[in-house]
């Protein structure tokens, strides 16, 4: 067994800090392997354009080259939910056909085909270096013309609370890592990567309806819990959820989750709109998170190494976060 507690005595500060960030690839690959050194980060996200024009080949050799620059294996993250949000499937060097939305998979054969698909997934995202799936999206909605429903599997919480079940079960035992999405539940709300979005639903709507599938999800087992930029009224008026003490405070002791939690990508517009020039990756961990997705990691790393040499985060805060997150990389293989 992995003993995390030898490998966070024998770490630096910049380290620390590091292991913290899953950080946008740079496109220009020495640009990456610089990055994954001398930030040195805990990982990088993937998207479409890093594998166009590229083979499963020069995928497999470029993931290992990051593993073999880092001092701790990194997470090799993608978004593939299926359907819309794709990356390495719709690009027919990797596979011949797209991975199907969960919606098109549940009407051709129920929980079991999104069973049989979560798994095929998980081989095919493995085969390619990848070890973490942000998915699968618990968020709810009945209305096609929003933004998040055709990345939703359903409007209804109990049929979407036993599909967490099915996908986190499956991607657990096939140790791809995952981050059920986006707590407290998306709902209707306008596109946060463009706005910042308010949401003045009760704290009874949640619980009856958009908590469910999350509570679902903790109960089987997620890893991961990524917190959405939706300003929510009923929890924080004022500050992003992401960014928010009382929603770290309810996920935390409020419905016993223990694992990792993680923002939402803090280079979206609903996070630069509302901090403006400041790194928000500070705030961040401050209010509790223990992964941060960003692209401008050369940032929001200073920033949160010069406000714990400021004493603004002390250094305990920052390793109870690592240790949650060497635990994780130690559970699924990754170290």
């Amino acid at each position: 067994m992995t003993n995390i507690h030898a490998i966070l005595a024998s770490m630096t500060l910049e380290e620390k800090v590091g292991q913290l960030f899953v950080a946008r690839r740079p496109q220009d690959d020495t640009e990456a392997l610089k990055a994954i050194t001398d930030y040195p980060l805990g990982g990088f996200t993937l998207y479409a354009c890093d594998y166009e024009h590229r083979t499963p080949e020069d995928i497999r050799a470029l993931m290992a080259s990051y593993r073999e620059a880092a001092k701790l294996n990194p997470f090799i993250a993608v978004d593939c939910e299926g359907g819309r949000v794709v990356r390495a499937s719709k690009f027919p060097a990797f596979r011949e056909t797209n991975f199907k939305s969960p919606r098109d998979l549940f009407a051709e054969g129920g929980y079991e085909r999104i069973d049989a698909d979560t798994r095929e997934k998980c081989e095919f995202l493995r085969d390619l270096g990848v070890n973490f799936n942000y998915a699968p999206v618990l968020d709810l909605s009945g209305n096609p013309e929003c933004f998040i429903y055709d990345r939703t599997f359903s409007h209804d919480p109990d049929a979407t609370a036993i599909y967490a079940g099915t996908v986190v079960t499956a991607m657990n035992d096939c140790k791809m890592v995952g981050s059920i999405k986006h707590f407290p539940g998306y709902g209707d709300n306008v596109d946060t990567h463009t706005s910042i979005a308010h949401d003045d639903r009760t704290m009874e709507q949640f619980m009856t309806c958009d908590l469910k599938p999350f509570i679902a999800g903790i109960e089987a087992g997620a890893p991961i819990v990524m917190i959405a930029h939706n300003m929510v009224s009923c929890m924080d008026p004022d500050i992003p959820a992401s960014l928010s003490p009382s929603v770290h405070t309810l996920l935390r002791e409020d419905l016993g989750f223990d694992g990792v939690i993680m923002t939402d990508s803090l280079d979206m517009n609903a996070i630069t709109l509302y901090t403006g020039d400041r790194a928000s990756a500070v705030q961040a961990v401050l209010s509790g998170n223990d992964l941060l997705c960003c692209s401008t990691y050369w940032k929001q790393v200073p920033a949160v190494l010069d406000a714990v040499r400021e004493g603004v985060i002390s250094e305990e805060r920052i390793n109870e976060s690592v240790l949650r997150v060497l635990k994780l990389k130690a559970e699924f293989g990754i170290i």
